[in-house]
């Protein structure tokens, strides 16, 4: 991928601009908290979306810490799956796209016990109604046919031990997770009213990716099935994108509203190689969908072949990816741990402290 900005100016507002240019020059004054749930392995949307992201992070010199949230799986859903395979591949993924656990933090959110003790005094801090609001929460709520759990309803918390936890301070986010992002700034600014500063309030970071569809037309999701795996081959690349959805129009224009399918593949197309959405239209101009198309494998299979190379050969060693793991989590349990002992103190429950 040849796009080297950590931030699409374009469409962020002066605040962002600002977080930019800090993280630029001051790379080390902050640190970043990212992470996926191990519910299957990842897809291009993630690798555009997150993935090579986190990389210009950590080659800017950006502290990084990626938690894999496994203890999230459990909040929608009764069976968790392999999780143990789920989350070796998760991490050959990460490896193979460019992240290095010398500089960036990679571990299992379940195997940091701080961070969940953090949880209760978190959930002090909030009510009912404010988890009810947070966009996730509300939307499982809608669709479940079943009663809210417990632990979905307090998801937003466990986000935010996540990410206070590990002290982060800058979180890369879409737009539409900002509400997300939200209740971890308003359980930080409230422990520091109420028991002193501890945290800094994190800082949302705006990706400037667009937001991906499907190979049907709908959001890109593991669920749905309309993805294109970072460990698929490049033949099953280029048949998915062969039965991607176009429409009848045979010259190539890119018209996000009226045109979304379209769209959608020239912007991956862009995203890849560096090129704005429109340039590449006009260089397919009457070429219709089977050139659109035909560029889009072409620059897909171009950009994941190597990441598909390394992921193999990390796959066939699990002792590394489990070496990764273990560092990992001694990294982020030291640093979780003294987070949660200046909670404690804070509180004034340190009381084994001084003999």
């Amino acid at each position: 991928m040849t796009t080297t900005t950590v931030l699409d100016r374009s469409a962020t507002a002066p605040d962002d601009i600002s977080l930019h240019d800090r993280i630029t020059r001051h790379p080390d004054a902050f640190r970043v908290l990212s992470g996926d749930r191990p519910t299957g392995p990842l897809h291009l949307g993630h690798y555009l979306g997150t993935l090579a992201n986190r990389v210009r992070l950590q080659n800017l010199g950006v502290p990084v810490v990626v938690v894999i949230a496994d203890y999230q799986v459990i909040t929608d859903r009764s069976d968790p799956g392999p999780l143990r395979d789920r989350v070796r591949t998760l991490v050959a993924e990460y490896l193979a796209a460019g992240l290095d656990p010398d500089r960036t933090v990679i571990f299992p959110h379940s195997a940091v016990p701080a961070l969940n003790q953090l949880m209760v005094p978190f959930l002090s801090l909030v009510t009912d109604a404010e988890l009810r609001r947070n966009p996730t929460v509300k939307a499982e709520s809608l669709a479940a046919r079943r009663p809210l759990g417990g632990l979905l309803l307090t998801y937003p918390v466990h986000q935010a031990a996540d990410i206070l936890g590990v002290g982060g301070t800058v979180v890369p986010v879409g737009r539409d997770q900002l509400p997300h992002l939200e209740t971890a700034r308003l359980i930080a600014r409230r422990f520091n009213e109420r028991f002193g500063t501890v945290f800094t309030p994190p800082e949302p970071l705006l990706t400037g990716t667009p937001n991906l569809l499907g190979t049907d037309g709908a959001k890109m999701s593991k669920t749905r099935g309309n993805t294109i795996g970072l460990g698929d081959t490049a033949d099953r690349t280029a048949a998915i994108v062969r039965g991607a959805q176009t429409d009848s129009n045979r010259r190539i224009t890119f018209e996000p509203t009226s045109r979304p399918q379209v769209a959608n593949l020239l912007s991956i197309i862009g995203e890849l190689t560096g090129q704005h959405p429109s340039d590449v239209a006009a260089e397919i101009g009457d070429g219709g969908a089977a050139e659109l198309k035909r560029r889009a494998t072409e620059a897909i299979n171009d950009t994941l072949a190597p990441v598909r190379r390394r992921r193999a050969a990390l796959l066939a060693d699990p002792g590394h990816l489990t070496g990764v793991l273990v560092d990992g989590t001694a990294r982020a349990t030291a640093i979780a741990g003294d987070v949660l002992n200046r909670v404690r103190t804070a509180m004034g429950m340190d009381y084994f402290a001084g003999g």
